[in-house]
């Protein structure tokens, strides 16, 4: 499972015409499910996201967490983040996750991190895009903050 971590001071989903998701200071995660994915995956890198500590202290030092923050958390599903891209010039999507166990594990993986929120005392919103749906993502990045988070190497430890 690749996640894509975006610190945001703002972003917006509209899938298929329609608002699905906004907000605020926070996160904006875009999630890749790989065939080989499983639970534990989702459950890798929850815990970790909950906890990143990404966002400026008092002392300008990137020391403090979305919940401590009170930020928020976008999801939304990418199977592109799995494109092969080593020969030719058209990516193919072989190793992403077939539609059915990438939607249930994605639909866990948001689970797995309100519960992690929760488990640390927070109620931080999370919100998602509509798995499968064509989706317009329009995002302001802070700083930018981007961190490209693979579970294999969470688990490998």
């Amino acid at each position: 499972m690749i996640c894509v971590i975006q610190r945001v001071s703002s972003c917006r989903v509209v899938a298929d015409g329609v608002l699905s998701a906004e907000q605020g200071k926070g996160f904006l995660l875009l999630l890749g499910v790989a065939e080989e994915d499983g639970r534990e995956d989702a459950d890798a890198l929850a815990k970790k996201i909950a906890r990143l500590r990404v966002f400026e202290d008092e002392d300008e030092r990137m020391n403090k967490s979305v919940t401590d923050v009170g930020g928020e958390i976008t999801v939304v599903s990418n199977f592109t983040l799995l494109a092969a891209y080593k020969k030719g010039n058209r990516p193919d999507f072989f190793a992403a996750a077939k539609p059915d166990k990438a939607n249930e594990l994605y639909e866990y993986f948001k689970s797995a991190l309100v519960a992690e929120i929760r488990e640390l005392g927070f109620e931080t919103p999370v919100h998602s895009g509509v798995f499968g749906a064509d989706m317009k993502i329009s995002a302001a990045l802070d700083g930018p903050v981007t961190i490209n988070m693979d579970s294999k190497a969470l688990l490998s430890k």
